[in-house]
């Protein structure tokens, strides 16, 4: 296994389970935007991506609709949906037991940054992260290329073979090789195993405790 240094997370499906608040809050803006949706689990393909890119890939909204059907989502999501979040078993266990090995933690989300600042401080993990980074409120650096780019400019001093990136998505795994870093792809989350296998992770893992053996092996 390569000598990793910096971990990259992927947040929602990776470090927290998110999807009572996510789908509920793609729901109020379908229902806003006029179409109704009543089952959420249809809605689960919205974890991950960004909005504007499943807006327009599941119900085919142009640009000017996908602007206004995130507005609807965020109308509830700030109100409730970020807080309809759960953290997945062991991930406090994780972070604390990486942060002890020395490595540098980043989160590396599609989610805006803002959102995800509020809720790595919710669920008490801020102390374990050295950097959060998203993407911005107006839609821009929403790609995980160039989110994972972003993070590498701040770390110059190290090479590309130091970077890991962690998610549930392909969108992570091809960030990840489009800028020429490792990745693990988790299939605890909500990439299928076939989505994961077929983007080509470096590592798969089914678990936490999974990723804590890989990542940790002999030191836990």
């Amino acid at each position: 296994m390569a000598e990793y240094k910096i971990i990259l997370f992927d947040l929602d499906g990776t470090l927290s389970d998110p999807k009572e608040g996510i789908t509920k809050s793609v729901q109020y803006a379908l229902a806003k935007m006029g179409m109704v949706e009543p089952d959420t689990d249809r809605l689960e393909t919205f974890i991950g991506p960004p909005l504007q890119v499943s807006f327009a890939e599941y119900y085919g909204f142009d640009e000017k609709e996908s602007i206004r059907a995130i507005d609807f989502y965020r109308e509830r999501f700030k109100e409730k949906g970020m807080f309809e979040n759960v953290l997945y078993p062991n991930i406090s266990f994780l972070l604390e037991a990486l942060e002890e090995s020395g490595f540098v933690l980043v989160v590396a989300t599609s989610k805006p940054t803002v959102f995800a600042e509020e809720l790595i401080k919710y669920f008490e993990l801020e102390k374990y992260f050295q950097l959060i980074v998203g993407s911005d409120l107006d839609g821009t650096r929403s790609s995980k290329t160039e989110i994972i780019q972003y993070i590498l400019d701040k770390y110059t001093d190290y090479k590309h073979s130091n970077f890991v990136m962690i998610g549930d998505r392909k969108h992570d795994i091809i960030g990840a090789k489009n800028i020429g870093i490792d990745s693990i792809g988790v299939t605890y989350g909500y990439g299928s195993q076939e989505e994961i296998r077929g983007a080509e992770p470096t590592y798969i893992v089914s678990s936490v405790d999974h990723l804590i053996g890989l990542l940790l092996g002999s030191r836990v």
